[in-house]
């Protein structure tokens, strides 16, 4: 069933939590950020295709690698954010978006705005943390 958003539609507190109008917003904020992160990473791949990597001064071409190195970090950094976009995706179609995957509760609209691929509330997401910093120290 498609949902047809208002212009300038923003969630609100007032309404039904995840209720067809608020999973399509987030649907639709979900697949613009996906499309820019693509468009982001094709013009990656073309700027690295273009590049003249025969640079004559070792100086120059360790700054070309040096450069080629944070671009694919940045592009391996955007693939890991595109694959949590399409698992936050699946959740809306699974009917799980905007609940925590620990708790069940809501994780919250503000929270969801801020970061719509967010899986944990924040409370869930601190006891996580503290619990990754307790395992590193010991």
């Amino acid at each position: 069933m498609a949902v047809e958003l208002p212009e300038g539609y923003k969630p609100s507190e007032d309404e039904e939590y995840m209720n067809p109008m608020q999973l399509e917003y987030f649907r639709q904020k979900l697949l613009t950020w996906r499309d820019q992160l693509m468009t982001e990473s094709d013009s990656t791949i073309n700027h690295l295709r273009e590049e003249n990597w025969q640079e004559p001064d070792i100086n120059d071409r360790a700054t070309l690698e040096s450069d080629a190195a944070l671009e694919l970090r940045t592009r391996d950094r955007y693939r890991k954010l595109i694959n949590k976009i399409d698992k936050a995706l699946k959740r809306i179609n699974d009917g799980d978006y905007g609940f925590c995957e620990e708790t069940g509760d809501e994780i919250g609209l503000k929270r969801l705005e801020a970061r719509p691929i967010a899986t944990l509330t924040i409370e869930a997401q601190e006891r996580h943390e503290r619990l990754e910093r307790v395992q590193r120290d010991d």
